[in-house]
């Protein structure tokens, strides 16, 4: 007998569009964490948190999007962060890696999200999943990497 299944080999859709972006970026970071873990691949990936118990909150399509943009682009990402960072990206635990991926991409790709919230948004998921002082990493390395990539927003925000 094969695996459980999906949502989308029943003829369902993948997710719904207006579903929590908080909740998509959840599962994303527990994708990315599966990943280092295992190497599974996006498909592999996108079918566990399809399976997940969170995933009818979520918006299935920002999930996808997120995780494959976090996937294709990570050495970029990671080369991006690298000048913030105080140790080589190899040596951050995984769910630190995970929401500085998941900041670094959005703040380079989802323009259309305020920078606060980006940073804000990684900064509650390493409170959540990571060590007790993780957060605060976070929060430093992706206001500096907003500085660059989102200049004029972050100059705005000081006004």
């Amino acid at each position: 007998m094969s695996g459980p299944v999906t949502p989308a080999a029943q003829g369902r859709p993948r997710g719904k569009s207006r579903g929590s972006r908080p909740v998509s970026r959840e599962l994303c970071l527990r994708a990315l964490y599966q990943r280092q873990l295992t190497g599974d691949d996006l498909a592999r990936l996108i079918a566990l948190g399809e399976e997940d118990e969170i995933y009818p909150r979520a918006n299935g399509p920002f999930f996808a999007t997120l995780l494959a943009g976090v996937m294709a682009q990570s050495d970029a990402l990671e080369a991006d962060l690298a000048p913030y960072l105080d140790r080589p990206v190899d040596q951050l635990s995984p769910i630190e890696r995970g929401c500085l991926l998941i900041g670094a991409y959005e703040l380079t790709h989802s323009l259309d999200v305020p920078y606060r919230v980006v940073i804000n948004e990684a900064v509650e998921l390493a409170k959540r999943y990571g060590g007790t002082e993780g957060h605060k990493y976070v929060n430093g390395v992706l206001d500096q990497l907003a500085k660059q990539v989102r200049r004029a927003e972050t100059e705005a925000g000081k006004r």
